[in-house]
């Protein structure tokens, strides 16, 4: 059944005028200044990056970045970074990094770009590309009726059972169900197929994996099954790390978005801006769950900000590498700034963190020339990467971006005009 979510306009507006949001213009030039550092730095979007070794740049990390430019082209629209989008996809074909039989979501985290462009040409053409759907839908398929592996395989022959660390189901779901809404508005019949898919994995990381990663009862996930208890952190609390909670959070967002059409949508149904009512689509009936859950880890993680407006890279401990952290906090702003938009999360509540932590990125994360301190580079748990600082230059400088745009892209939609 189609549901209708609204929020009344003039109460919204007051609200955020009462929150202290920063303004739009300040919002995009904060994300422009990152995103140019970026594209000045590697002006060749499809030459392979090197860390340690040589790897494409379709890779997971590279792919969270183009999640987050996908959306600051979404409010803004410049034709630089669709150019610089549209180079890169076409340097790798619009194919998963190793393939489209591949079932590792790393790889295939990269299709969330590909099905935006998918989704803007259309959009700003009338015109389908099929070229730039078929190799991320020929991998998806795979997921559905996977090859045989053979016995020395990481996969098991049940490809539901894949997502074994919860930052593949911000890298996989995604995918999934937005291939599910692209498909629908095309008029193909068992589409939900894609969408139902997601679902399955989803559940099954949360609720059978290890005896299930999700801890209901403090609305947070554990990273893989080496953190369920007994494994707690030094001060006896349970290890939640804070970007891999993030992940997660993150593609309860995307999901949840992919089942909600607004009500002046275009062509492609792509959100307009300033919308502000939506419907929610019979193709998605998980979206009351995911919608719980979204609410529960909200909850969770209001608990544990910081007095400062960022999260510590361990939730429940500060005293384990505690201090500023950015990929965490930009998620959690990202889906505390949707919630709030979309009426979900209540403003009083929700508002103000959001308003705080994002000033407060921009004010001890963001350099002058663009570049972004407090990343904490890739890892699995509060120890990697360490140290964290603002002067500290992470292995991989492209997924912290990502999370900064994705979550300017929110707080872009709620914010003040000039």
């Amino acid at each position: 059944m189609r549901r209708t979510l609204s929020l009344g306009c003039a109460f919204m507006l007051s609200a955020l005028s009462f929150a202290g949001l920063p303004k739009q213009s300040d919002v995009l030039s904060a994300m422009h200044l990152a995103n140019d550092y970026f594209m000045q730095k590697y002006s060749d979007p499809g030459k392979p990056t090197f860390v340690k070794k040589e790897r494409p740049s379709n890779l997971w990390t590279r792919g969270v970045y183009f999640e987050g430019l996908c959306e600051l082209i979404n409010i803004d629209g410049q034709a630089r970074d669709l150019d610089y989008l549209t180079r890169w996809a076409n340097a790798h074909k619009f194919t998963p990094r190793n393939g489209v039989t591949t079932r590792d979501a790393d790889d295939y985290c990269c299709s969330q770009a590909y099905l935006f462009l998918y989704e803007h040409t259309f959009q700003n053409t009338g015109k389908r590309a099929p070229e730039m759907l078929l190799p991320t839908r020929q991998c998806m398929d795979n997921l559905l009726n996977p090859v045989p592996v053979a016995k020395t395989s990481k996969w098991t022959a049940n490809s539901m059972e894949d997502w074994t660390w919860i930052d593949a189901i911000q890298m996989g779901l995604p995918v999934l169900t937005r291939l599910t809404r692209i498909l629908y508005f095309e008029g193909e019949k068992d589409c939900e197929r894609y969408a139902e898919q997601g679902w399955k994995m989803y559940e099954w990381t949360r609720n059978q994996l290890a005896g299930g990663l999700f801890n209901e009862l403090e609305g947070l996930w554990w990273r893989d099954k080496d953190f369920v208890p007994p494994y707690k952190e030094p001060n006896g609390m349970n290890c939640y790390w804070s970007r891999g909670n993030g992940w997660v959070y993150a593609a309860l967002v995307r999901a949840m978005d992919n089942a909600m059409v607004a009500r002046h949508s275009g062509p492609a149904n792509l959100e307009p801006k300033g919308e502000y009512k939506w419907v929610v689509q019979d193709y998605e009936p998980h979206f009351d769950d995911y919608q719980r859950d979204f609410c529960k880890m909200s909850y969770a993680l209001a608990r544990c900000i910081r007095k400062d407006g960022f999260w510590n890279v361990s939730l429940h401990d500060e005293s384990n590498y505690g201090g500023k952290e950015l990929t965490g906090t930009a998620l959690f702003v990202y889906g505390m700034a949707w919630g709030v938009r979309h009426g979900i999360l209540p403003k009083k509540m929700f508002l103000p963190i959001v308003s705080r932590s994002w000033k407060r990125m921009v004010k001890y994360c963001l350099h002058d020339n663009g570049f972004l301190g407090y990343v904490q580079g890739t890892g699995k748990e509060p120890k990697d990467s360490q140290p964290v600082g603002y002067d500290v230059e992470p292995d991989f400088d492209d997924y912290g971006l990502g999370c900064f745009l994705l979550a300017g892209a929110e707080v872009y939609r709620l914010g003040e005009k000039q």
